[in-house]
């Protein structure tokens, strides 16, 4: 699909397939056009060039309201003036579902998010989160043939995103729903798709599952978007690459020649005094059960990030050598 805003290509030519009972995240940047593409699918956006297909039907002249697909958004968009069954049976009543029908609809999704009995609450009387779950029930509750995400716990803290997301996947997986969600965290999205597509742009620049999108970063883009802040020009010779650190050890099959290298946190280690890389520790910081993650200033090259248990973790302006670990470098690509 392709989608045009004046001068600006929002997506350009976005090829994106899926799969029943599939959950499937897009992120990236603001401006990367993940939402562009969710709105696209529900009809609510044209596309210039393109077509929609769910369930094996062209969807380009079926109107938003008869896709069948159902939508929930960051700030949630409840009814104010609707207690909770209102709310979660809005689209129910919209297609004239018979009343006992409804109400036990209602109940059993409010059981599903972890609001039984809260039929008469008040939606102002409710938590950020609770809100959160009732605008999943409304959006589950007409059975849509695909469930679609837009930023759904951008409003949450993070210890409530954290719960709720693996509560997430466990229903999707519990009702056998297909599921397209954007957001720009990637924790979020690794904790709950099954696939992440990784946009730039208006274009799709890796597509994967969470484990392999986070083990082999396509591009020095995707790598620095997930957070990689470790790479350099290099170029690879057999067994190593030459790089601004010294040589360093690559997988494997790496293909020879100028590259773009990732070294993981992880994948730089301690080495006995005067074996490896000197550096000088710059700074630390305790990064709760993810250990510690250290900023070193070595003897030659850009500052280097690594990661390590807080109980081998050297003060700041310690002095230490360091080493590279092949399974955690990655060759990226071409030099940008």
């Amino acid at each position: 699909m392709t989608v045009r805003f004046r001068d600006r290509l929002a997506l350009d030519a976005v090829n994106l397939d899926v799969a029943e009972h599939e959950t499937v995240c897009v992120l990236g940047p603001s401006g990367s056009g993940k939402s562009t593409m969710l709105r696209v699918v529900a009809g609510l956006q044209a596309a210039e060039a393109g077509r929609v297909w769910l369930g094996g039907r062209d969807q380009s002249k079926v109107p938003a309201h008869r896709r069948g697909v159902g939508l929930m958004f960051q700030d949630h968009q409840l009814f104010p003036q609707r207690d909770v069954a209102g709310n979660v049976a809005f689209g129910l009543r919209m297609r004239r579902a018979e009343r006992t029908d409804v109400d036990r609809t209602v109940a059993e999704l409010l059981d599903l998010v972890g609001l039984p009995g809260a039929q008469r609450r008040a939606i102002a009387a409710l938590s950020g989160g609770e809100q959160q779950r009732v605008a999943l029930a409304r959006a589950l509750a007409p059975r849509p043939k695909l469930l679609m995400l837009d930023e759904p716990l951008g409003q949450l803290d993070r210890g409530l995103r954290e719960r709720l997301v693996v509560e997430l996947r466990q229903m999707f997986r519990q009702l056998g729903t297909t599921v397209l969600a954007v957001t720009h965290d990637q924790g979020e999205a690794f904790a709950l798709a099954d696939r992440v597509v990784v946009m730039r742009e208006g274009r799709v620049a890796q597509v994967g599952t969470p484990l392999e999108v986070w083990q082999r970063p396509a591009s020095e883009f995707v790598a620095r978007f997930l957070g990689f802040d470790n790479v350099v020009k290099a170029t690879v010779s057999g067994a190593t690459a030459d790089t601004p650190w010294g040589a360093i050890p690559v997988p494997d099959g790496a293909r020879p020649g100028p590259c773009r290298l990732l070294v993981r946190p992880i994948g730089v280690r301690f080495a006995a005094a005067g074996d490896g890389l000197a550096c000088v520790v710059e700074a630390r910081t305790f990064r709760g059960g993810l250990g510690v993650s250290l900023l070193l200033r070595p003897e030659h090259g850009p500052t280097l990030e690594a990661a390590c248990p807080l109980r081998d973790a050297p003060a700041e302006g310690d002095r230490v050598s360091v080493e590279f670990v092949a399974e955690d470098v990655v060759v990226l690509g071409d030099p940008a």
